[in-house]
């Protein structure tokens, strides 16, 4: 048995998905109650904070020691869970990145297994990517050396084994990174991490009551995406975090192997989305609920000078404007005497329109899903992940239009390795505003084609590939996957 209430249909979680408009509407969102939801207030469990690794650095380079290990959590005081961590026993540490510094990582495999460490949305040698070519065997450290060339973001770094992605990250091989160059920090944005600069990875899982935490989808599971009961937030369960100051400054990642969240806050309450997955948006946007696929990430900033506890919240839509709460992620509970944060910038960062002028090509790829239950196929370009086969071959420092195009009856985050790229236009629509900026990975809705403007700098390797997949895990094992090297 589990410690939660019965487990909700799949139907239910993944409620809908393909409505991103709805995430820029000008209208009010009717924020209704739910006896589905978990409680609003009231959690139990100070937020765990990753800690902060700054590395060391000798002659000129920064170096990071990251440890692939089992462990033993207590997601609940009365039984203990076999995980797997980075450096601890579920989830890594947050890696202290900066913009020009070379670094490197010595990551070190002390499972009984083999496993990988990608590093999820840099621009890199492909040598140093970390995807299925990269493995780690047990007992071995693998040291990939890089420069550190995106603009002040927030990244993360999994497991990407070939077909074991999925149970690997499950079981907790996943961590977040913060990137900082000059020019953000003086913008006044809140910065001091852990104190109104939060970084949250927001997961679900299933837990049983005897602590166990297995890994076991069934048929219906691989076909949706594996989905667990239990919100958690940093690993922590009924997570609450005492703010001291006006504005909280969180960088939120969707490190979930299958579930698709419409993010917002228990009240209605509005929110300042200010990044998204590669970067500073060139201004803030308002927000009431937004829509985060596997893999992605936003910063927000959520003002708490009203002094009101208040929970951020996964919501299903229930129609129209209507939205239900679904999983109480974290409740932000201000004290008494908040220091005052100052006023949310009116601009953020310069971010040119993206050209789709310079695109010398256009590729097209194709989601698809095949079949029912045992008998499904899930292909891009009607082809499934053949690891000696390379899909694509683009060429350095050249600009490319990729058509995305979602045949299939569920949404897919579509992730591009080695890049950031920006999004033109949904179905002709030109891209709204509140995902203008850099991005690596791509919600793409039911019969919808998304235009990006895709372009490969610095690196060209002709004999180690990339990749290009689905996000949702177990699609990514089950073969919506690709290869391109880039020449």
């Amino acid at each position: 048995m589990s410690p939660t209430p019965a487990r909700l249909s799949r139907r239910k979680l993944l409620a809908g998905t393909a409505a991103l408009g709805l995430s820029g509407s000008a209208a009010a969102l009717y924020f209704s109650g739910s006896t589905l939801a978990a409680s609003h207030g009231g959690n139990t469990n100070p937020l765990k904070i990753p800690p902060l690794l700054e590395g060391t650095v000798q002659d000129g380079t920064r170096t990071f020691d990251l440890n692939i290990q089992d462990g033993q959590t207590r997601f609940f005081p009365d039984v203990t869970t076999a995980t797997r961590g980075i450096n601890g026993s579920f989830l890594g540490p947050v890696l202290r990145l900066r913009k020009g510094e070379t670094t490197r990582f010595n990551v070190t495999n002390s499972l009984n297994e083999n496993t990988t460490l990608h590093w999820h949305g840099f621009n890199l040698p492909a040598a140093a990517d970390g995807g299925p070519h990269q493995i780690i065997r047990p007992g071995q450290t693998w040291s990939p050396r890089f420069e550190i060339r995106e603009e002040a973001s927030t990244m993360w770094y999994h497991s990407h084994l070939m077909g074991k992605t999925a149970e690997q990250v499950w079981s907790g091989i996943a961590g977040m990174a913060r990137i900082e160059d000059p020019q953000t920090g003086a913008l006044g944005l809140p910065e001091t991490y852990g104190v109104d600069d939060i970084a949250v990875a927001l997961q679900d899982r299933t837990i049983f009551r005897d602590g166990s935490m297995p890994y076991r989808p069934g048929m219906h599971d691989r076909m949706m995406g594996y989905t667990g009961q239990i919100p958690l937030a940093n690993g922590t369960v009924n997570a609450y975090f005492q703010a001291t100051t006006s504005l909280v400054r969180l960088r939120l990642l969707n490190g979930s192997n299958g579930t698709i969240y419409n993010i917002g806050f228990s009240d209605g309450r509005t929110f300042h989305k200010i990044a998204t997955d590669g970067g500073l948006l060139a201004a803030p946007v308002e927000l009431q609920l937004m829509s985060m696929g596997p893999g992605e990430r936003v910063e927000i900033l959520v003002d708490l000078s009203d002094g009101k506890n208040v929970t951020l919240t996964h919501f299903n839509r229930l129609g129209g404007l209507r939205v239900s709460p679904q999983f109480a992620f974290l409740e932000l509970r201000p004290t008494g005497q908040l220091a005052d944060s100052g006023p949310v910038p009116t601009t953020l960062a310069s971010l040119p329109a993206p050209d789709a002028s310079k695109a010398v090509n256009t590729r097209r790829f194709v989601l698809s899903m095949a079949g029912m239950m045992m008998n499904s196929r899930f292909t891009i370009n009607n082809r499934q992940m053949d690891i000696n086969y390379v899909n694509e071959t683009v060429k350095r420092d050249t600009t490319e239009i990729w058509e995305v195009s979602n045949t299939s009856p569920m949404s897919h985050p579509f992730h591009v390795h080695n890049t950031q790229f920006r999004i033109l236009d949904r179905n002709g629509t030109p891209a709204q505003a509140y995902e203008a900026g850099r991005k690596d990975t791509v919600l793409v809705a039911p019969n919808e084609t998304v235009r990006l403007l895709v372009r490969f700098d610095t690196y060209a390797d002709p004999d180690r590939p990339y990749m290009y997949h689905c996000h949702i895990l177990e699609h990514e094992d089950a073969g919506m996957m690709g290869q391109f090297t880039v020449v």
